[in-house]
């Protein structure tokens, strides 16, 4: 029994770390969410490849790697604290949040593609960093750089089409 209750706070202090990184991560969606309420008619009148997947699958992917990025980011937190891996898994949260508004908020497709370049790299970064300290963390953000790869793709080719 006392061993179970030496273990409850470090468990504890895990949970509200686990919930931190929600916490983070739910703040980068809620800015998307705002930036995209309203704009499904106008992200449908834009000049798209016949690629471009349909405003609606949006959500679910991102609900999907938006947990798989929250969980990653824990893994590595509980292992090396906030360190030079967090230092830039927070970076690029900060431009997963700002690519939003941008290219739905601001029409600015071309500084939007600026962004998420810069995003991109900085997710091959964080996995690299990451993969150092947690191998199941790094894998858990591949689908989000693939994902960003392809969003960058579509990024670029709306700027064109609509430019």
């Amino acid at each position: 029994m006392t061993a179970d209750l030496a273990h409850r706070p470090q468990e504890r202090s895990n949970w509200w770390g686990l919930a931190a990184f929600f916490v983070a991560v739910i703040a980068t969606a809620a800015i998307g969410v705002v930036a995209v309420t309203g704009t499904a008619e106008q992200y449908n009148t834009l000049q798209q490849p016949d690629w471009a997947p349909p405003s609606w699958l949006f959500g679910p992917v991102w609900t999907v790697l938006y947990a798989m990025i929250a969980i990653s980011g824990w893994l590595v937190w509980r292992r090396v604290g906030f360190g030079k891996q967090i230092a830039v898994y927070a970076a690029q949260l900060a431009l997963n949040a700002i690519w939003t508004p941008l290219f739905f908020g601001g029409d600015l497709f071309g500084l939007a593609f600026a962004d998420i370049v810069a995003l991109w790299i900085l997710i091959g970064v964080t996995i690299l960093l990451f993969s150092r300290v947690s191998r199941v963390a790094a894998w858990m953000l591949v689908p989000y750089w693939a994902w960003v790869t392809f969003a960058s793709a579509l990024n670029f080719t709306i700027w064109q089409l609509n430019s």
